[in-house]
Formats: structure tokens, C-alpha cells, sequence
């Protein structure tokens, strides 16, 4: 079985760990705050972790070293995680995802400041062509402020700053050591958070389930595209990722009665257009070099 194969069946993977994380988010709206929701799923991540870095002996792997660049990335990922569950309660599923595209079209704009990376004609282009995707995903009423809508704009640029962090985290850090400090740095932020009204609601019955159930599928998210970005190139993983979007539409359509709309599949392809031309661009430099 070739690497590209194997990579798509991670990609599946993580396309089912997102959506039953969304479903997860979306069932828990209006009974646990968001703060409450991230304390419990750092919780949840904060054990895994531990089970994983005891069974394979691998503590001497978490080091303090880059605890700066650490705190940092958590610091933007619990505001971008925060944001997208609260957005993921009060648009449509499909909607939410396809904002969630443009995350590398916001590591593109960002690179230059935080990377030194060079800005490039096509890098330019590519730029454009994905906010014009997101424009037509959002579709802006002027006339009206739609607070989810900005949070889920908003979410995609506390992930790209995540990702620019987590880029150079991967150059001297494990991955053990990067997860260790995402959930336990993100248990602190959401105990603060959830607590500083001096009253964090305590999970019931099934809720327990949701909360499982989202803690375990972030993590294994994250691996399975890493994983799969290990076997194939981000030229083949980046379009394997569009499944995610017709995939949480027929969900959102069969259990919340959402609507499929053409528009948003249509601002997602051209915000996928963008990325692959960005992709490809990237690698280009990279084979010259």
C-alpha cells in the first residue's frame, strides 16, 4: 500500500476525530461555557498525555526549554479553541469548517512578520484569491453584527499563529513535549477562565461523554495530520482535508436540519484553490534551494 493511500486513511481519520468534536461542541452549547468546555477538555488531554509519556518512558522528553515559544502558542490556540466552540453553537457546521480553511491563508500573511519569510508575487495572489473565498463564505450583512461569524474569522488567525509557533517548535521539540505543554498550559488557562466568577458548573450525566469525547478527538486530530503530512506531501494532505467540509455538511443537514449551501462550498474551493497555490509555490522554492 503506497505512503499517499495510507496518508488518506489518516486524513479520514482526522476528518471524523473534527466532526465528532464539532457534534461534541455543538450538544454541549447552553450547558457548559466555553472556558468550562476547554478546562475539561485539557483535563481529558492532560491524562492521555501522561498514560502515553509513562507507558513509553519518554518524560525526559518535556523540557523548559522553549517554554516561552510554548506558552506563546497555547496562549493563541486557547483564544482560536475558545472562539470556535463558541461559533460552532451558533452557525451552521459547514459553515464554521470552511472558515477553517483559511488558516493557512492567515500563515501566509503572518509568515513574513513572525518567519522572515519572503513575500512573493504568488504568495500575493494566493493571499487574495483566499480572502475573497472567505468573503463569500462569510457573506457580511453591514447591516447587522453577527458575533459567531466573527469568532469563526476570528479562530482561524489564533490557529495560524498556533501553527507558525508550532512550526518552529517542531525544529528542536518533540512531539510528546509539544502536546504536554498544549494541554496542561491549556488546563491552567481554562481553570483561570472558567473560575474567575467564582463558579465552574460541574458536568452531568451524558455531558461526561461529550467532554470525552472532544478531548480525545483534539488530540487525535492533530496526530492523525501530522501522521499523514509524515507520509505524503502537503500538496496531496491539503486537498484530502476538503473532505472534512461536505462530510460535517451532511451531518449538520441530517441532525440539525442545516441547509447545504452552494455558496459556502464554492468560497471553500476557491479559498482550497488558494492554499494549493501557495502549497505548490512553497515547494517550488523548496526544490530550488
Amino acid at each position: 500500500m503506497s505512503n499517499t493511500i495510507i496518508a488518506a486513511y489518516w486524513m479520514i481519520g482526522a476528518m471524523f476525530s473534527f466532526s465528532l468534536m464539532a457534534v461534541g461542541g455543538r450538544e454541549l452549547g447552553g450547558l457548559l461555557d466555553t472556558f468550562e468546555i476547554m478546562t475539561y477538555r485539557s483535563l481529558v488531554g492532560v491524562l492521555i498525555v501522561l498514560f502515553v509519556v509513562i507507558y513509553n518512558r519518554s518524560l525526559k522528553e518535556i523540557s523548559l526549554k522553549k517554554i516561552k515559544l510554548h506558552f506563546i502558542r497555547n496562549i493563541f490556540h486557547f483564544f482560536g479553541q475558545n472562539l470556535w466552540f463558541f461559533a460552532v453553537i451558533y452557525i451552521p457546521l459547514s459553515q464554521l469548517f470552511a472558515f477553517e480553511f483559511s488558516v493557512p491563508i492567515w500563515v501566509a500573511v503572518l509568515a513574513p512578520i513572525f518567519l522572515k519569510e519572503q513575500i512573493t508575487f504568488i504568495r500575493v495572489f494566493a493571499i487574495l484569491l483566499g480572502f475573497i473565498g472567505i468573503i463569500i463564505v462569510a457573506r457580511p450583512d453591514l447591516s447587522t453584527f453577527n458575533p459567531a461569524i466573527i469568532a469563526a474569522a476570528l479562530c482561524a488567525i489564533g490557529f495560524a499563529v498556533t501553527s507558525i509557533a508550532t512550526k518552529k517548535l517542531t525544529k528542536t521539540e518533540t512531539i510528546t513535549c509539544i502536546l504536554f505543554w498544549l494541554t496542561l498550559m491549556q488546563l491552567v488557562f481554562g481553570l483561570i477562565c472558567a473560575g474567575i466568577d467564582g463558579d465552574i458548573d460541574v458536568p452531568n450525566g451524558f455531558e461526561y461523554v461529550w467532554i470525552l469525547i472532544i478531548g480525545i478527538c483534539g488530540l487525535c486530530a492533530h496526530f492523525c495530520i501530522t501522521k499523514a503530512l509524515a507520509l505524503a506531501p502537503a500538496l496531496v494532505v491539503s486537498p484530502l482535508e476538503f473532505l472534512r467540509l461536505p462530510f460535517i455538511s451532511i451531518i449538520g443537514y441530517f441532525i440539525y436540519n442545516e441547509d447545504l449551501e452552494a455558496v459556502v462550498f464554492l468560497g471553500a474551493i476557491l479559498v482550497l484553490l488558494a492554499n494549493l497555490i501557495n502549497i505548490r509555490n512553497e515547494s517550488k522554492n523548496v526544490t530550488k534551494s
